[in-house]
C-alpha cells in the first residue's frame, strides 16, 4: 500500500499503467481520478484551488486509512496520490487505485478510500475566484457517503 502527497502534477494514465503492471495475481484493478472542478459559477469563474495540509499528520492519516482498506477488503495493493498546493481547473488532484482478487473488493475499497478522502482526510481547500477567496466546507452528502462504511463495519 502506497500513499503519496505531492505538489507536482501527475499523469493518471502512467500511474494506472505502473500500478496495473505491479498487480500480479490480482483479478481486478479499479482506479479513480479526481479533477479540480471547473466553472460552476459563470459570474465568478474558479481561478485556482489551493490545498493545504500538515506534513507528517496527513501522511500518517492516509497511511492508516489505506491500511484499513487493505485489511477490510483483502487488497493485494492500493495507491493513493493526493496533491497539495495551487491547482487550476481540470488538473488531476487525486488518484486512487486498488487491486484485489475479486472486482467487488476492488470497487468497494476504492469507494471507501474516496469517501474518506472527501470527508475526513486532513486537507483544507480554498477556492480563489476573481476578487474572492473562500475556504470550502465539507458537504453533507460526503458525510453521508462515509457513514455507509461505518454502518457496514458493525
Amino acid at each position: 500500500m502506497r500513499v503519496r502527497l505531492q505538489e507536482a502534477p501527475f499523469d493518471p494514465g502512467a500511474e494506472l499503467a505502473g500500478f496495473t503492471g505491479r498487480a500480479a495475481g490480482a483479478g481486478a484493478v479499479v482506479s479513480f481520478t479526481g479533477l479540480v472542478r471547473g466553472d460552476d459559477d459563470a459570474q465568478a469563474p474558479l481561478i485556482r484551488m489551493v490545498i493545504e495540509h500538515y506534513p507528517g499528520m496527513t501522511e500518517k492519516a492516509l497511511d492508516a486509512i489505506a491500511a484499513e482498506a487493505a485489511s477490510r477488503w483483502a487488497l493485494s495493493d492500493a495507491l493513493v496520490i493526493h496533491r497539495h498546493g495551487p491547482m487550476r481547473p481540470d488538473e488531476a488532484i487525486v488518484f486512487v487505485a486498488t487491486a484485489a482478487r475479486h472486482r467487488v473488493a476492488a470497487f468497494e475499497a476504492a469507494a471507501f478510500l474516496m469517501d474518506y478522502l472527501k470527508s475526513r482526510a486532513p486537507f483544507w481547500k480554498k477556492e480563489e475566484r476573481a476578487g474572492d477567496e473562500r475556504w470550502v466546507a465539507a458537504r453533507e452528502n460526503d458525510e453521508a457517503a462515509l457513514a455507509r462504511w461505518r454502518d457496514a463495519s458493525g
